[in-house]
C-alpha cells in the first residue's frame, strides 16, 4: 500500500548496504515467508466539494465490520491522499484477509449491500481496484485513527532472478520492519505483489504504517542510523530494480488490525 523521498532513499541505500560479502543465509534465519494475505484495494478521484460526505463513510460500513468480528478479514481501513498529484487518487479504502474466499466474499457482501453504489461514490471521476498478495507482514492488534500509510512502489529489472523480492524482504526490508514494529514505531508493514496482475507483474510494493506523524520521522532516523552504521555498500540493490519506475504515496486515515 509515505514520507516520500527521505525514506524512498533510505530504503533505496539500505538495499544495497544489506548486500555486504556476508553469506546470505545467514542474515535471513529470522525473517520467513508467512501464509499469503489478500488485500483488497479500491482508489477513488473523489471532487473536493465532496470530500467531507468521503469522509463520513469511513468506519461505518456494517458488511465490513460484520467480516471482521466473523473472521473473514484480519484488518480494513480508509484514508485520503495527503500529497496529491495532478493524475492520481484522493481517496481508497481496502480490506486484508488470509484466504482469496474471505476477500471475496466481503466484496460481494459490500456490493449486495449497496455500499459501493452511494451518491459519493457515484461522483467519482475515476476508481481503480487492486488485489495484492503478501507473504511479509506483520501488524499488532487494534484500531487507528488519523493513522500514516507510506507506500513505496518498485519495479524489477528485467535481469532480476525469480527471488529478488525474497532476497529484499528477507536481507533488509524484514529486520528492520520488524523492529520499528516492536518499538511501536510503526502498527503494521507488509511486502506486495499483485494477486491479479492489472499492472507489470515485476512491480512489487513496501507499506509501513505509522500510527502518528512523528513515527515518520522516527522510521527515518532508524533508516539513517542503518546507513551511518554500514558506511560500505554495493550496487546490488540498483542492479535488481528500476529506480525510473519508483514512486511514493502518503495517505491518512483509520486501520484496524485483529
Amino acid at each position: 500500500m509515505k514520507i516520500i523521498h527521505a525514506a524512498a532513499a533510505g530504503f533505496a541505500v539500505l538495499g544495497a548496504l544489506y548486500f555486504p560479502s556476508t553469506p546470505l543465509h545467514a542474515q535471513t534465519t529470522e525473517a520467513k515467508e508467512k501464509p499469503p494475505m489478500y488485500t483488497y484495494y479500491s482508489q477513488w478521484d473523489i471532487p473536493r466539494a465532496k470530500w467531507g460526505d468521503m469522509e463520513k463513510t469511513r468506519g461505518g460500513n456494517g458488511a465490513m465490520a460484520h467480516a471482521f468480528a466473523s473472521g473473514a478479514l484480519v484488518g480494513y481501513g480508509g484514508d485520503e491522499t495527503v500529497v496529491h498529484t495532478a493524475d492520481g487518487y484522493t481517496h481508497d479504502g481496502w480490506f486484508s484477509s488470509l484466504s482469496m474466499a474471505g476477500l471475496l466474499q466481503t466484496l460481494s457482501d459490500l456490493m449486495q449491500g449497496g455500499n459501493t453504489t452511494t451518491a459519493v461514490f457515484a461522483s467519482a471521476t475515476k476508481h481503480e481496484d487492486q488485489v495484492f498478495s503478501s507473504r511479509y507482514y506483520a501488524w499488532k492488534s487494534g484500531s487507528w485513527k488519523g493513522a500514516y500509510t507510506h507506500s513505496a512502489v518498485y519495479k524489477l529489472k528485467d535481469s532480476a532472478p525469480d527471488d529478488a523480492v525474497d532476497t529484499l524482504a528477507k536481507s533488509f526490508m524484514v529486520p528492520l520492519l520488524e523492529k520499528l514494529l516492536a518499538d511501536g514505531t510503526i502498527v503494521e508493514y507488509e511486502i506486495d505483489e499483485q494477486a491479479i496482475h492489472t499492472d507489470s507483474p515485476s512491480l512489487f510494493f513496501m507499506v509501513y504504517i505509522t500510527p502518528t506523524a512523528e513515527g515518520q520521522d522516527r522510521v527515518n532516523k532508524a533508516l539513517g542510523e542503518s546507513i551511518k552504521a554500514n558506511p560500505l555498500a554495493n550496487p546490488a540493490f540498483d542492479s535488481l530494480v528500476d529506480f525510473s519506475v519508483h514512486r511514493d504515496y502518503l495517505v491518512r486515515g483509520d486501520a484496524t488490525y485483529k
